[in-house]
C-alpha cells in the first residue's frame, strides 16, 4: 500500500537488444531505483539458437508476473521487437521504444529489413559468424565507431567486453505478433545513431505508432549508456 501523500510507485522493465544483457541498464536503473521505483531488468537467452521473440516476451512476463498495472515496458534496438507481444499477453501503462526495431505482424525482419533498408551496412565490418552460425561482435574499434557512437572510450570497452553471440532466429522467424496492443507508445532515437536508419525511423515511427520521436540530440545507437541519466529522467517524467 502506498502512504499518504506519497507518489506511486511505477514498474520499469528494461529489455535488452541483440548481443548485450540486463547490464547494459545498469546506470537507467540505478537513477531509477534511487528516485524510488522499481526495475525489472531482464536477460534474455541470445545465445540460444531455439529462442526466439515468443520466447523472450515468455521470460519478461515470467518476470514481471507480480507487477501490478502500474507497469512501463521499456525496449532498446532489437529488443522492440519484443515489446507488443508483451504487452499483448498482460496489462501494461506504455511501452517505451530505446533506439529500437518494430515488427511487423506475422513477417520476419529480416525480410522487413531487405525491403526497407532499416540496419545500415556499415557496422557489418565488426562482425563474424561464430561455429554456430550466431552473430558475434569481434572488433572493438568497429563496435566503438557504430555501435557505442556517443559513449566514452572507456565506457564503449568496457560494454564490448560483456557481449555475447546473437542468434538469428528473433531476426528469421515470422514476428509471432497478429496485431499491436492498444497501449499508449513513446518512441525515443538519437541523432547519432550508426545502427539504424534515421530515415527508416521517419517514416515507420509515425506511420505504425502514430506518434512522433522524442529526439535525444548527439545521442547514438546505445543512449542507454551514453545518456543514462537523461534517459531515466525522461521516463520519470513519463
Amino acid at each position: 500500500m502506498i502512504a499518504p501523500g506519497s507518489s506511486p510507485v511505477t514498474t520499469y522493465a528494461l529489455v535488452h537488444g541483440a548481443w548485450h544483457g540486463a547490464w547494459c541498464w545498469d546506470r537507467v536503473a540505478r537513477h531509477l531505483s534511487g528516485a524510488g521505483h522499481r526495475t525489472v531488468a531482464v536477460d534474455l537467452p541470445c545465445e540460444d539458437l531455439a529462442a526466439g521473440c515468443s520466447a523472450y516476451a515468455e521470460i519478461v512476463l515470467t518476470d514481471v508476473a507480480s507487477v501490478d498495472d502500474d507497469l512501463v515496458l521499456v525496449g532498446h534496438s532489437a529488443g522492440g521487437l519484443t515489446l507488443p507481444l508483451v504487452a499483448a499477453a498482460r496489462s501494461v501503462k506504455k511501452l517505451v521504444f530505446v533506439a529500437a526495431l518494430l515488427p511487423l505482424p506475422a513477417r520476419p525482419f529480416a525480410e522487413q529489413n531487405t525491403e526497407e533498408h532499416i540496419l545500415l551496412d556499415e557496422y557489418q565490418a565488426g562482425i563474424e559468424l561464430d561455429h554456430l552460425g550466431r552473430r558475434r561482435w569481434f572488433d572493438a574499434e568497429v563496435a566503438g565507431r557504430f555501435l557505442y557512437s556517443g559513449c566514452t572510450p572507456a565506457d564503449a570497452r568496457w560494454a564490448f567486453s560483456h557481449l555475447r553471440p546473437q542468434a538469428s532466429t528473433m531476426y528469421t522467424e515470422p514476428s509471432p505478433l497478429r496485431a499491436w496492443p492498444e497501449v499508449p507508445v513513446i518512441d525515443i532515437r538519437g541523432t547519432d545513431d550508426r545502427l539504424i536508419s534515421a530515415q527508416w525511423s521517419a517514416r515507420a515511427v509515425p506511420a505504425r505508432l502514430g506518434v512522433s520521436s522524442v529526439v535525444f540530440d548527439g545521442a547514438g545507437h546505445s543512449l542507454l549508456i551514453s545518456h543514462a541519466r537523461e534517459l531515466a529522467d525522461f521516463l520519470l517524467g513519463l
